[in-house]
């Protein structure tokens, strides 16, 4: 078995076109290709918030959504966003529930490594304290979602750029909300 990670490569319409091995998309030339992102409640209406490893190529020592990942090839996203959820930050999740479908961006970076992804964006609940592989998350929070909110506004370049455009197009608040009104 193989320990090379397989991004799925997609075209403009996102259509999938290939896969690429993880480590060769990316760089300074990152060719379009399949992600996704996480934002993790607990049943007090926090949202867990990141901080990227140091050791990141990309965005180290960044703050961010509760985790990201790719699918690997012909994985089901819901499969990859549980898998990611135990890798990353040590969670089991539950009522993972599509909310940005059509979420796509493409960011730079200080050192010029490039973001580019169709990234479709989650939301997902737990009972469990985080335990973080240090390979993956520095630190994490559990912060007020109307916070975080607020601190993305004020300071966006203490964030993830895929955050910062994630919060403006997802209510961070309301997720919790709609939840405890059912």
């Amino acid at each position: 078995m193989s320990d090379i990670e397989y991004v799925v490569l997609l075209d403009d319409d996102g259509r999938e076109i290939g896969t690429a091995p993880k480590s060769s998309v990316h760089g300074i030339d990152t060719e379009l290709h399949l992600a996704f992102s996480c934002h993790v409640y607990n049943d007090r209406g926090q949202i867990l918030v990141t901080r990227r490893a140091l050791s990141k190529a990309a965005w180290p020592g960044v703050w961010t959504n509760s985790f990201c990942g790719h699918p690997a090839p012909s994985e089901p996203l819901p499969d990859a966003v549980h898998r990611r959820a135990g890798h990353e930050v040590g969670l089991t999740v539950r009522d993972v529930t599509l909310a940005l479908p059509h979420f796509r961006y493409r960011a730079v970076d200080a050192s010029g490594i490039v973001e580019n992804e169709i990234c479709p964006v989650y939301v997902a609940y737990t009972d469990e304290e985080p335990r973080l592989n240090p390979d993956e998350v520095a630190e994490a929070r559990w912060v007020d979602a109307a916070d975080l909110d607020a601190s993305i506004r004020s300071t966006p370049w203490a964030f993830s750029p895929w955050l910062v455009l994630q919060a403006q197009q997802l209510d961070l608040v309301a997720p919790h909300a709609r939840r405890r009104a059912s």
